[in-house]
């Protein structure tokens, strides 16, 4: 059993995210910023959680102000700016430290060399992708555009559901 179903985090919008809650999924963790040049892949991001959201893909936006100071709102004013701007459906959480002595225990986890992907995040919008089994598959850097992941994601997704039924003669 993997310790990445025992997270949780509050969201911005002040309700806890149990990871339990991910099992079986495919989810995409992001650390974003709302002042960063890559903040237009929210549109990315939000494509394709709409795409695969119903076929198990989970996506998750995490604010950091770590980098250059381009979090720097609360958490009402980033989650505002997510919905308006972007129209982001998506979960976001509270604000949180990837790096460092206050890194959270997410991060702790994604990092975990043991995970096979280790080092600092390097900048706002890094990307990770859990798979159904709840371990690290992927890291992406910034500059990686969303809509290049589709390949990934959809080979992360859970099985389909192949019901049998009305498929017999």
């Amino acid at each position: 059993m993997s310790r990445f179903y025992d997270l949780e985090i509050e969201g911005a919008d002040g309700r806890m995210i149990h990871f339990g809650d991910y099992r079986g999924k495919a989810v995409l963790v992001v650390n974003v910023a709302s002042r960063c040049g890559y903040t237009p892949q929210y549109h990315g991001l939000e494509a394709l959680y709409l795409r695969h959201h119903q076929h198990g893909f989970c996506l998750l936006g995490v604010p950091c102000n770590q980098f250059g100071g381009q979090e720097p709102g609360d958490e009402p004013e980033v989650l505002a700016f997510c919905r308006d701007r972007y129209h982001i459906t998506f979960p976001i959480t509270c604000k949180l430290e990837v790096n460092g002595t206050g890194r959270h225990a997410l991060y702790a986890w994604l990092l975990d060399p043991q995970q096979g992907f280790p080092g600092d995040v390097r900048w706002n919008f890094e990307k990770f992708l859990v798979g159904p089994q709840g371990r690290l598959i992927a890291r992406f850097p910034s500059e990686v555009e969303p809509a290049t992941l589709e390949a990934e994601i959809l080979l992360a997704l859970p099985p389909a559901d192949l019901s049998l039924d009305g498929l017999q003669s």
